[in-house]
């Protein structure tokens, strides 16, 4: 496996950059790392959790032995995988430094040995060989991938066939309370985050939020990058989808491009 592995000394370490974070960047959760799991909390009145907790779930069918858990941030993902699948290893890969050291004390605390490793990365150039991982997720983090079929396309080339990818993202309410639920986003969620965090990063969150594709276009999106059986389920008003999908045996895709 290749990939550098983030140690105590390189977790402490803040990126240098010439240029002002950009929005979704790595460095810009820099900058909101101390104070990122209590907005989290605070914003989504807690169902964050809930809503992650049906992202594990969702890859059971995969049997899984080894996952890779990308926008890993603070680590919460994978180390609830790790406690769901107590067999399996988990590798948590993020951009940013900060994020990274946080989730490395709460991998250390929870005594996961060689079962959990942060990596600092890139979701878009994957540094694992094809058919790693029998799954992998991202909560809260595809839409900060600058090129997202790129980003699709790497989950798709490190699980092996027959593995679940699991995706969960934010989206534009609907429905008869999606009025207050968009004015929570777009308004309460900016305004208490600038006021807690003490920066305006999180007037993006409502703008990545906006500019992110309905989830029919999304499921294409996702099944256009080489993955099958793609399903969507919305959750909390449609504030919330679940995109579970799978990648399919070399034979399938055979026999599909010969029926097209």
């Amino acid at each position: 496996m290749s990939g550098d592995p983030v140690t105590t000394e390189t977790m402490n370490t803040q990126l240098e950059t010439l240029d002002p974070p950009t929005g979704g960047s790595g460095a810009m959760f820099d900058g909101i790392a101390g104070r990122y799991d209590l907005l989290n909390r605070l914003t989504s009145f807690g169902l964050d959790q809930r809503w992650r907790r049906k992202l594990v779930d969702s890859l059971a069918p995969a049997e899984p032995q080894r996952i890779l858990d990308l926008a890993t941030g603070t680590a919460d993902v994978a180390l609830a995988i790790a406690a769901r699948y107590p067999e399996a290893s988990v590798v948590g890969l993020d951009p940013s430094a900060n994020m990274l050291a946080l989730g490395g004390d709460k991998v250390t605390a929870a005594r996961l040995g060689e079962r959990g490793e942060l990596v600092q990365g890139d979701a878009q150039a994957l540094p694992y060989e094809d058919d790693s991982f029998d799954a992998a997720t991202i909560s809260f983090g595809i839409r900060n991938v600058p090129d997202r079929d790129q980003g699709l396309r790497e989950m798709a080339r490190v699980v092996r066939p027959g593995g679940v990818v699991s995706i969960l993202e934010l989206s534009e309410p609907r429905g008869l309370m999606a009025p207050f639920a968009r004015f929570h986003v777009h308004t309460v969620v900016p305004t208490l985050g600038a006021l807690l965090s003490g920066s305006r990063e999180y007037r993006y969150l409502s703008k990545s939020i906006a500019a992110f594709p309905p989830a029919e276009e999304f499921a294409a999106q996702i099944e256009r990058a080489g993955l099958s059986q793609v399903e969507a389920r919305g959750m909390t008003f449609g504030a919330v989808h679940l995109y579970t999908a799978r990648v399919p045996h070399p034979q399938a895709t055979e026999a599909q491009e010969q029926s097209a």
